[in-house]
């Protein structure tokens, strides 16, 4: 069987905060290899450190010691001008709470990250179509974010993640806002990403039909990572 391309890679990761003269830690001693094209869900508690992880896999958070390399950059090593050009290229972001801009319809709202780009105008307007096209939003182009439900908004927050192209999609509790019905949809489409697309996906979630989605289920617990995480059936 062919060797799968290692993607994100990690190694002896601790992560602690600081409250007032405390030091909480968060994350102890994290190793974790995740394949490229994977789907992987990080379920634990809350305040396990699964978020944390996210976010330091996705260059938003630093370390305080330990080794993340992402298809072969030490990200830990990056400046924080370095680290915002390398997430803008490389990390598409899906929240909870979608985080769309209100003033702005659908489609201003998926073109935004590409205006850091050198695309020309008319090259952004068809990357931008594509993605709404992928999450089947097309006909909502120019609905503002208040004329949509909870589930196209999410909907609309995925295109934007994938506008871009990015290597990995990195997901915290995206259904947790949402109703079962548009959960499974949200949940349907990560899903054809992650098959049809290839895109590595690492999802935070408390919902086990999110974790049904994925090949791997890790567990964290206290800041420490479970040895007998599972892979999905």
């Amino acid at each position: 069987m062919e060797q799968q391309e290692i993607i994100v890679e990690i190694k002896n990761l601790f992560k602690s905060y600081k409250r007032g003269s405390q030091i909480i830690p968060v994350l102890q001693d994290i190793s974790l290899s995740i394949q490229k094209g994977e789907f992987l869900a990080l379920m634990g508690p809350s305040g396990s450190g699964k978020s944390t992880l996210l976010n330091l896999i996705a260059g938003i958070d630093k370390a305080d010691s330990g080794m993340i390399h992402v298809a072969g950059i030490d990200i830990e090593s990056l400046s924080e001008t370095e680290l915002a050009e390398w997430r803008s290229r490389n990390i598409g972001f899906i929240f909870q709470f979608y985080n769309l801009i209100p003033v702005l319809t659908a489609f201003e709202n998926v073109e935004l990250p590409l205006l850091l780009t050198g695309l020309s105008r008319k090259e952004k307007k068809m990357h931008a179509r594509t993605a709404l096209e992928v999450v089947n939003l097309l006909d909502r182009m120019d609905h503002y974010p208040g004329q949509l439900s909870g589930g196209q908004q999410q909907r609309v927050a995925i295109a934007r993640a994938v506008v871009t192209d990015p290597l990995i999609l990195v997901a915290d509790e995206p259904t947790g806002d949402l109703d079962r019905k548009s959960a499974k949809e949200v949940l349907d489409l990560m899903a054809r990403l992650n098959s049809d697309l290839g895109k590595t996906i690492i999802i935070v979630t408390h919902d086990p039909r999110a974790a049904e989605m994925a090949h791997v289920i890790k567990h964290l617990d206290k800041g420490v990572l479970n040895e007998h995480s599972q892979t999905p059936l």
